[in-house]
C-alpha cells in the first residue's frame, strides 16, 4: 500500500536530512516556481492561497502569446504570485525524435530574438510593471548560446531545472529548480514517499559535496495539472520544511538579485 502524503512515517527521513543540514551549521533556501499559467481558475487561487498560508512567494511562468486579459486583474489581488515570461507560445520546435523544446540550437538566432522580444512585448502589455525580468524556457530548454542573448533582451535572471548550465557566452543570473512533483506520463502528481527519497538524495549529496556552495533548492508545480496528491504533498511538505531551523522560505526575486521592494 502507498503511503499518503499525511502519514507521518514517511516524513522521517527528510525530518533526519534537515536535522543533519542544521547539526552542519547550514541552511536551505527554499523557493517555489510554477509553470504555464494563462488564465484566472480554481487551480490559481489554491496556488495563490498556498503561497500566503506559507509566507512563500511563488515565481509564475507565464505563457505570453496564450496568456488572458484577465489574469492581468486576478493577480493584483494575488501578492504571492510573481509572474514572469515562460517562452513566447509553448510550441515545440525541436525535430522528431528530440526532446521538446522552443528555443533549440537549430533554430536562428534572429527569429528566436524576435519572438522573444514581441511576446514580452504583449506580457507586458497585458500585466504592465508586475513581470519580473526572469525568463523560463517551456520544458526548461533552452540552447545555450540563445541563453547568452537574453540579457540584450532585457532579462536578468534565468529558471531552468537541475542540470541545466550556461554556456562560454554567460547569460542571466540563473536560478535553476530541482524537484518535479509531477508524473508526465501519466500527468498526475507523483507518489509522496518517492519524492521524499529524491529529495533527501539531492540535499544529502550537495551537504556532503564541499564544492557545492548553491544553497537554493527550488520546487517545480504546474497548478493547471494538480491533483490531489499533488497538492496534498505540497502541503505536507511545506508545513514540514518551511518551520524547520534548516530551511530558510525565500522569495526568488532574492535569487535574481532583483529589487523586493520594485
Amino acid at each position: 500500500m502507498i503511503s499518503s502524503a499525511t502519514d507521518s512515517d514517511i516524513w522521517q527521513p527528510l525530518q533526519a536530512e534537515l536535522d543533519r543540514w542544521t547539526e552542519a551549521g547550514r541552511q536551505i533556501r527554499l523557493w517555489l516556481r510554477d509553470d504555464d499559467a494563462i488564465a484566472p481558475s480554481p487551480a490559481l487561487d489554491r496556488l495563490s492561497a498556498l503561497g500566503e498560508r506559507f509566507e512563500l512567494p511563488v515565481l509564475l511562468a507565464v505563457i505570453p502569446m496564450l496568456a488572458e486579459p484577465a489574469l492581468a486583474k486576478v493577480l493584483q489581488t494575488m501578492p504571492a504570485l510573481l509572474p514572469c515570461q515562460h517562452g513566447c507560445r509553448h510550441r515545440n520546435h525541436a525535430p522528431q525524435g528530440a526532446r521538446k523544446s522552443e528555443f533549440g540550437p537549430l533554430r536562428p538566432t534572429d527569429d528566436i530574438c524576435d519572438e522573444i522580444a514581441q511576446a514580452r512585448s504583449r506580457l507586458g502589455d497585458i500585466l504592465s510593471a508586475a513581470v519580473l525580468p526572469v525568463f523560463v524556457p517551456p520544458w526548461n530548454r533552452i540552447d545555450p548560446g540563445h541563453a547568452s542573448l537574453l540579457p540584450e533582451l532585457g532579462f536578468s535572471g534565468l529558471s531552468c531545472f537541475r542540470g541545466y548550465s550556461l554556456g562560454p557566452g554567460g547569460g542571466p543570473r540563473l536560478a535553476n529548480t530541482h524537484l518535479d512533483i509531477m508524473d508526465w506520463g501519466s500527468r498526475t502528481g507523483r507518489q509522496p514517499h518517492e519524492l521524499i527519497a529524491e529529495t533527501c538524495r539531492l540535499l544529502a549529496a550537495r551537504r556532503a559535496d564541499p564544492r557545492q556552495d548553491d544553497d537554493a533548492f527550488g520546487i517545480l508545480m504546474h497548478h493547471r495539472d494538480h491533483d490531489a496528491t499533488a497538492w496534498g504533498f505540497l502541503d505536507a511538505f511545506l508545513a514540514l520544511s518551511t518551520q524547520h531551523p534548516a530551511v530558510r522560505p525565500t522569495d526568488p526575486r532574492s535569487l535574481f538579485q532583483i529589487d523586493v521592494a520594485a
